[in-house]
């Protein structure tokens, strides 16, 4: 198992969420207001006047076939739009309970 952490700018959280249905990943966390800054060319997101937009993450535990799916399906949408910005990393997930 596998465990994906996506980090994207607000303004996409409806289609993150649309795109974990169409995957049909049913369990996932959700963390609002997140902060940071990419580290290619990425601006802060920090909810402030001089940067006043915000991220957002959900990390999903998924099978080890479902990554490449997911990560392909999040590339598309950062190709959508480079400016807004989507990410996603992965961990090996070595027990659970």
């Amino acid at each position: 198992m596998k465990s994906v952490f996506i980090v994207f700018n607000q303004a996409n959280t409806e289609r993150v969420e649309y795109l974990l249905d169409q995957l049909q990943i049913k369990g996932f966390t959700f963390f609002e207001q997140v902060q940071g800054r990419g580290s290619h060319g990425g601006e802060p997101r920090r909810g402030t006047h001089t940067w006043p937009e915000m991220n957002s993450a959900v990390m999903a535990v998924v099978e080890d076939e479902q990554v490449d799916t997911l990560l392909s399906t999040v590339k598309k949408l950062d190709n959508r739009n480079k400016d807004v910005g989507v990410r996603a990393f992965v961990w090996n997930i070595e027990q659970t309970v």
